[in-house]
């Protein structure tokens, strides 16, 4: 199923509505559509959570999601409309923490299932690169941790589970459960669904595992410290330029403490993502005299995405590392 094609933008659903078009049909980019269809209308609040929709509900659900292609879902800010729009959906899914503006819509909605994707497996803190190499003492640290650890704590925990199929695969589980308890009807659907969506991810893991046990060196660098999970599961070391926030700047320091482990580690590659800005990557990537590639978090499909979907932007994934780590 080709997503792109099937994404209709804000302006679209705006001039369909004009027109007297009738119902728009799943899966639009704006939320408009949701609760207008005679099928289980969900809203996710970013591509992951819109793929699993996708995959678990199949003929029976009508996806629309809160995040544009192409826009980069930690910044999101949602307007009236889908806040709006958002109530009249039957369920909305989302993971708590990746989008401050989505968790407080979804407080404050009517919406009768809520699916939080942070709650159906464990988030764990990988910490925040930038803070964990500093070196400016126990005092700061304590410091800094304090401040990660206030207001409950949840900004601390790494939000990019997706990445890791096998934790992909416990969510999934759990949103088939949710789908079949909402709509009961067509329960034996969701449920016959995600079990081909966990063939699909056991598939995907079993090939990660195979492509990454045998490799030249495991340490790999990153824009921001999107790949915890994925290096946790497969046995490598991710260092991110950034921490969890793709936007931050590093400090000089941390440049050249990189530019230092590339060498004793036999790094060769910098990877930069899609949805932000290439240039510190590049810059270091330059002066330390590696490679730069993709390797894509999948915060959002674009035609820039090497891949048609989950599945095919995971495989282009592996093969990045496999090359960037030169695997045998």
């Amino acid at each position: 199923m080709n997503v792109r094609r099937r994404r209709i933008s804000g302006i679209a659903v705006t001039a369909a509505t004009a027109l007297g078009l009738g119902t728009l049909s799943a899966c639009s980019s704006d939320s408009s559509a949701a609760g207008n269809t005679d099928k289980f209308d969900v809203v996710a609040s970013f591509y992951p959570m819109e793929y699993l929709a996708e995959q678990i509900g199949g003929d029976h659900v009508n996806v629309t999601t809160l995040t544009e292609p192409g826009q980069e879902p930690h910044d999101l800010e949602l307007s009236a409309k889908q806040t709006a729009r958002m109530g009249e959906a039957d369920a909305v899914l989302y993971l708590k923490s990746l989008q401050p503006a989505v968790d407080e819509a979804i407080a404050q909605s009517d919406v009768k299932t809520k699916i939080d994707a942070a709650s159906l497996t464990k988030l764990e803190d990988h910490g925040n690169v930038e803070h964990d190499h500093d070196h400016g003492g126990e005092e700061h640290a304590d410091e800094h941790a304090e401040e990660e650890h206030s207001e409950g704590g949840e900004h601390a925990l790494d939000p990019h589970v997706w990445l890791d199929p096998v934790k992909y695969a416990e969510i999934a589980q759990g949103v088939a459960e949710s789908f079949e308890k909402a709509d009961p009807d067509h329960a034996g659907d969701y449920r016959k669904n995600a079990e081909a969506l966990a063939k699909k991810l056991s598939g995907l893991d079993t090939a990660y595992k195979d492509g990454l046990k045998n490799t030249a060196t495991k340490v790999f660098f990153t824009n921001h410290a999107a790949f915890g999970y994925l290096a946790e599961r497969y046995g490598l070391t991710q260092e991110a330029i950034n921490g969890l926030d793709p936007e931050s700047e590093p400090s000089p320091a941390r440049i050249k403490e990189l530019q230092q482990e590339a060498k004793a580690d036999g790094v060769t590659t910098v990877f930069y993502e899609t949805l932000v800005s290439d240039k510190t990557a590049k810059t270091l990537a330059k002066d330390a005299g590696l490679k730069t590639d993709v390797l894509d978090p999948m915060e959002g499909i674009t035609d820039k995405s090497k891949g048609e979907d989950y599945v095919g932007v995971m495989e282009a994934n592996l093969k990045a590392l496999e090359t960037a780590l030169g695997a045998k």
